[in-house]
């Protein structure tokens, strides 16, 4: 039977190593050492765990799947609601990020001043800052 480093199970799972060691650790998924120590999972095991986390609800602390790789976490700072549209800042550390989006997706996001949110940025635009 095939057997996976944690390493490699991690990357299976679209993990970090650490994440996956601690769910190891939690006794989520079943380890076993080999001659040399190291620590692998069952190829059999860790199938059954994929198909676990495919089918959990998302309650989770997890990273969501996406694509973009420009994650700022912050703060909701103002809302500006208008009729269709709508302006979201969030303080991320030192940056401030202004969002444009509809006014439906900010009430069904429930985005409120003082909450915590990510502001994702993807752009295929050049942008260019003064010196």
């Amino acid at each position: 039977m095939q057997s996976y480093t944690i390493g490699q199970a991690a990357r299976l799972l679209g993990v970090s190593p650490d994440t996956a060691r601690r769910w190891a650790d939690a006794g989520r998924v079943a380890t076993h050492r080999d001659e040399t120590g190291r620590r692998l999972v069952d190829g059999k095991a860790l199938a059954a765990f994929c198909v676990e986390l495919a089918r959990s609800d998302g309650t989770e602390d997890e990273t969501p799947h996406t694509s973009v790789r420009n994650a700022f976490p912050g703060i909701v700072t103002a809302i500006k609601l208008g009729d269709v549209a709508a302006q979201v800042e969030i303080q991320a550390g030192p940056h401030r990020l202004v969002s444009l989006l509809t006014r439906e997706a900010v009430e069904e996001l429930g985005l409120e001043v003082g909450m915590e949110a990510t502001a994702r940025v993807k752009s295929t635009n050049v942008h260019i800052d003064r010196a």
